[in-house]
């Protein structure tokens, strides 16, 4: 088959890109530019040349075809202004899952099917994608437990997984790292980025301030949780649910931000106790396959390296549903995913309220 593999320029992609040739397919890399950065960090720029660069690389050596797609403008509305404006109103947002939504299983494909004639995109995801005897699609954990990335893909719809490969999702991060070692790919001892990939200095809020000050929150007051002035903070747009660190001041005991009210440009604080809860509200509500017709309880994962905490689903009115957990979980943030799984299948998810 023709396959566009989506290449950023990393070892997984690259290692996806070579699975698929060595099985016979025509393979074509793609690599989407997305965002011209002014800014350049100690390790990298964001969204490096240099990164499209070593995919162009890796194709050449495996010998498939290489393109760049510039998407800067559906990245910019998409991804950074949602990004921005979720930071500005309070939320913390997950601009990972923003961007396979919109860009990398939606308008990529669509652009490559344009272009070669193919809707088929592999990328290097550490996920499964499993046909069932009924023909839909599942996603499924990725066989690596620490690189797992199916929580970032619980948006997908059954037909983008009739169309999507993940060549990885079968194989420990090792492995992958040995294969593109083996066939001495350019990029087999690349490191991995941890970092929001158009902020490469993790410093969101300087971000705001510097691409979009009109989202930018002025100084205001941290109060405790009877509403008492405590302190003076940087901005709102500054902090996420359950942060301690960078503060900027201290009271005789450790304090978490544990909430944001942004249209008064107020954040309160409290104990480690006072993050915990039971219940969340999630909106925006997606299920991969048919949604069950009654109460069930599933695994819900609160955030990307969370666990995972057994839970029981309300379904709501307007696409919305509440999770009741078991056991209280630290820190419900607003604007973050809650995805449902049962085992290792995902079942869909919301955004949290």
């Amino acid at each position: 088959m023709r396959v566009v593999v989506g290449m950023s320029g990393g070892v997984d992609s690259s290692v996806a890109a070579l699975i698929l040739k060595k099985e016979g397919h025509e393979v074509i890399g793609v690599t989407m530019k997305l965002w011209d950065c002014f800014k350049t960090a100690a390790r990298q720029s964001c969204c490096s040349t240099a990164d499209s660069i070593d995919a162009l690389r890796v194709c050449e050596q495996i010998g498939i075809r290489h393109h760049v797609v510039d998407m800067r403008p559906a990245f910019k509305k998409e991804v950074v202004e949602y990004f921005v404006n979720e930071y500005s109103s309070g939320r913390t947002p997950n601009p990972c899952i923003k961007c396979n939504e919109a860009l990398k299983f939606n308008l990529l494909r669509n652009k490559t099917l344009e272009l070669f004639g193919t809707d088929l995109i592999a990328t290097g995801h550490y996920a499964k994608i499993q046909k069932n005897d009924g023909g839909n699609f599942s996603l499924l954990k990725g066989v690596d437990s620490n690189k797992d990335q199916s929580y970032f893909l619980f948006t997908l719809t059954p037909e983008q997984l009739a169309k999507t490969i993940f060549p990885v999702g079968c194989l420990a991060k090792a492995e992958v790292r040995k294969m593109a070692m083996n066939a001495g790919l350019k990029t087999a001892e690349k490191s991995e980025s941890q970092e929001i990939c158009f902020i490469p200095d993790n410093d969101y809020a300087g971000f705001i301030a510097g691409f979009y000050p009109e989202a930018a929150k002025p100084a205001g007051d941290f109060v405790d949780k009877s509403g008492h002035i405590v302190g003076r903070h940087a901005g709102a747009h500054s902090y996420t649910i359950g942060q301690r660190r960078g503060l900027g001041f201290g009271v005789g005991k450790r304090q978490y931000v544990t909430a944001i009210a942004a249209d008064k440009n107020e954040i309160a604080l409290g104990s480690n106790e006072d993050l915990m809860k039971k219940e969340a509200f999630v909106n925006n509500v997606a299920w991969i396959n048919e949604f069950p017709k009654c109460d069930f309880k599933l695994s819900v994962k609160i955030r990307y390296k969370h666990s995972g905490a057994d839970a029981a689903i309300e379904l709501l009115d307007n696409n919305r549903a509440k999770i009741i957990f078991e056991n209280p979980q630290r820190a419900l943030t607003p604007g973050q995913a809650a995805v449902f799984y049962n085992g290792d299948e995902v079942i869909g998810g919301g955004w949290i309220e």
